[in-house]
Formats: structure tokens, sequence, C-alpha cells
């Protein structure tokens, strides 16, 4: 039998604007908190192997807040970020990020995108990563709108753009690719434990 091989070697997490102003104004918030944080925690379980770097945003963050507290960006106990930066322009590709991604090697990479608003800046974070070469996923239960009818059509958009529309554990276990590696038990229980989020998110927010 072959020696089992990750099947995405090169991916990314990008979050986008996930702040606290936002809480009562977009669509199905906690869904979308939900589903970072069980990429957040898979990147936790599995960071000895995955090695899975974490880019985030706010959007003019003296205005509108800080990151939501329970994601532990940055934390003692939480994930250290390669960038955390603020930004007024609408795209998260923005000099800081830009200078942080491209200090890990300038390989193109597969990056799975969350946050808000799926028609503006995770729409135009997509298209500037596309544009730079990169493969990117954009999560349909881990991103969301003011309005909701915006979501599916964003979504459409994107996949018409070239990025992949799909699902918080659809992507999990295509970054692994094979049962026999090394990260698959610790994934497989993190995909029972947020079994029940994981249903309502995608009941609530994967209508594409």
């Amino acid at each position: 039998m072959a020696q089992p091989v990750r099947r995405l070697v090169n991916p990314a997490l990008f979050i986008c604007d996930l702040q606290e102003k936002f809480r009562p104004a977009i669509h199905e918030y906690e869904k979308v908190i939900a589903t970072t944080q069980k990429m957040l925690k898979a990147i936790t379980c599995t960071r000895k192997i995955l090695n899975i770097p974490v880019f985030a945003t706010t959007q003019q963050r003296a205005k509108l807040g800080e990151t939501c507290s329970e994601l532990g960006l940055d934390s003692s106990d939480g994930i250290a970020t390669k960038a955390h930066a603020d930004k007024s322009a609408f795209s998260m590709w923005i000099p800081d990020v830009q200078s942080a991604f491209e200090s890990l090697g300038g390989e193109k990479r597969e990056v799975v995108v969350v946050g808000i608003e799926s028609h503006i800046c995770v729409t135009q974070t997509t298209l500037d990563l596309l544009r730079e070469g990169h493969k990117v996923y954009v999560l349909a239960d881990g991103v969301s709108s003011c309005n909701k009818e915006e979501v599916p059509i964003a979504l459409a958009r994107l996949r018409a753009e070239g990025a992949v529309v799909t699902t918080s554990e659809s992507w999990l276990y295509e970054c692994m690719g094979d049962a026999g590696i090394p990260e698959f038990r610790g994934i497989a229980g993190l995909v029972k434990e947020f079994k029940s989020s994981t249903k309502e998110g995608l009941q609530a927010l994967a209508k594409i």
C-alpha cells in the first residue's frame, strides 16, 4: 500500500471581519462564528502536522470593534495569527496581509475563506486571491451578510469566477485526503464533536 499523503499541501485560513459589533446585524452570525471556531480548533488540534497559517482582519476597528473574543485569536490559549490587520479596504488582500502571506515562502496556496459580508469583503478578498493565482475555497456554512438574499448570489458569482464553494467538513476531509495520515483521528473526532452545530449551520446558511 502506498504511503498516505495529504491532498492539500499548502492550506491557509482567512477570517474576514468577524467583529463583535456585527453580531446583531448579520444573518445567522452565530452559525458563522461556530464554523470558524470549528476551523480554528481543527488547526489547533493538528497544528504539529497541518501547520495551517491563519490571517484575520477587522474593518475599521476603532468604529466597529474587535474580533469576536470567542474566536480566541492571538490570546494566550488561542491561535497566533500570521496577520491580524485592520483595514478600510473591503478586500483582506492589503499590504500587511500580503507581506505576512509572502513571508511564508511565496508558493501558491489553497486558501479557505470565512467571514462577512459574503457579497462585499468576502467577494473582493476571493477575487484578489484568485487573481494572484491561489486556489480559493469559500465555505458556504462559514460566510454570511446582513441581507440573507445576498449570500447565494455572491456564492454563485464566486463559483463562476473560479472559487470552490464548499462546506467546512468537506474542506477538512479534502485537506487530509487519506484516512491513513496522522491527523485523521483528530479531525474525525472534531467532526463528531461539531456534528450538531455543523448541521445547524448548513441548514441556516448553505442554501446555494
